[in-house]
């Protein structure tokens, strides 16, 4: 259960803050809901409502400092098997990446950003799908261990970066 004020991680909003936790009645059904606002560039009034057993969108408890230095090393570790064939390899991955499990975020977006370098070095780069999930996913991780560690995502990014590519797939 989180609390007023609470940071958490909300799906593809990324990092929100708990603004309210209230009783709301929808189609004759009262229920407990929070009240979360998205932190990241939205419309500036945006308030999304989910209600507190909600098992279908992952929330997630912001990482504190010692969780995010390993999160950071977890880079270090095997990526995820590549998959040749893009609409395959786009629904597993997103699968993983929404399932909200975050050392299997960090092995996919390995994967990715090797994938990534190795095109780049090739003249190539990587399919339009798998760029969006990169930035998407990498988008949310990264700011969540930036703040968590009170650094730039730039620093994070960097620090990533120069893991994924001095540590083999």
């Amino acid at each position: 259960m989180f609390s007023i004020g609470d940071l958490l991680i909300y799906s593809t909003h990324g990092i929100c803050r708990v603004d309210d936790i209230c009783e709301k009645t929808f189609a004759g059904e009262t229920k407990t809901y929070y009240v979360l606002f998205p932190l990241e560039k939205t419309p500036q009034n945006l308030k999304i409502s989910i209600p507190t057993d909600n098992e279908i969108v992952v929330m997630l408890k912001m990482l504190n400092k010692e969780q995010a230095e390993d999160l950071l090393q977890s880079f270090e570790e095997p990526g995820v098997k590549w998959i040749d064939h893009p609409n395959q390899r786009f629904r597993k991955y997103s699968e993983i990446v929404r399932a909200g499990d975050r050392k299997n975020i960090v092995r996919v977006l390995k994967t990715f950003l090797r994938k990534k370098t190795e095109a780049e070095l090739v003249g190539k780069k990587l399919y339009e799908q798998d760029k969006k999930l990169l930035n998407a996913a990498g988008n949310i991780l990264f700011r969540e261990l930036a703040l968590a560690l009170d650094v730039t995502m730039k620093d994070v990014e960097q620090k990533v970066v120069r893991t994924v590519t001095a540590t083999p797939i």
